[in-house]
């Protein structure tokens, strides 16, 4: 049976050598600590909050996400995909996201807010519902990805393509349909 840590607060501690010890984490805070590079493998996370780490090429094969909360984090290069996707449920502010990899998750209803996502790959994604509150997604992969009634009404820099996705009831600005259009290589004007 897998130890279960309940309510503890971690500060600044660095684990890109020595791993966090195996178990279940409920209910808690990790604060400034550096898992870059490190070893997040097999952990269960559950109702617990991130807050200015960096989590950015951490292994996190098999990993359980239940209502994780992740703020002013640098999540750089992480395969989310491998992770347990039974349950997976996080949120994101203010978070460096560029180059993770969500291939063929199911993220509905999926909060993005005022966070990098740059050349970050979401093909094969169910993102119905998502929100891209301010989010900057400049070279993201959007290929086969359900993004029906997702908002994008203010992210920027996205390159989507109506024809490989679907988009019903998705949600875009008037000053962001370029990149719905982007493929047409069309001049738009003011």
């Amino acid at each position: 049976m897998e130890k279960l840590i309940l309510d503890q607060t971690f500060k600044g501690q660095n684990y890109t050598t020595t791993r966090l010890p195996r178990a279940e984490y409920e209910n808690c805070i990790f604060e400034g600590c550096d898992f870059s590079k490190g070893y997040l493998d097999n952990q269960t996370f559950l109702e617990c909050e991130f807050i200015d780490c960096n989590l950015s090429n951490a292994n996190i094969v098999n990993t359980t996400f239940k209502e994780v909360k992740f703020s002013h984090c640098k999540l750089m290069g992480l395969a989310f995909q491998t992770c347990n996707s039974f349950l997976m449920d996080f949120s994101f502010f203010d978070c460096n996201l560029n180059f993770s990899i969500f291939t063929d998750l199911k993220l509905i209803g999926q909060l993005f807010n005022a966070c990098k996502i740059e050349e970050a790959d979401f093909s094969d994604c169910d993102l119905s519902s998502a929100k891209f509150i301010n989010c900057n997604l400049q070279r993201t992969i959007f290929s086969r990805t359900n993004l029906q009634k997702a908002d994008f009404s203010t992210a920027t820099n996205f390159n989507i393509d109506p024809e490989n996705n679907t988009i019903k009831s998705a949600i875009f600005s008037r000053d962001t349909l370029e990149g719905l259009l982007h493929k047409y290589n069309l001049k738009i004007l003011n």
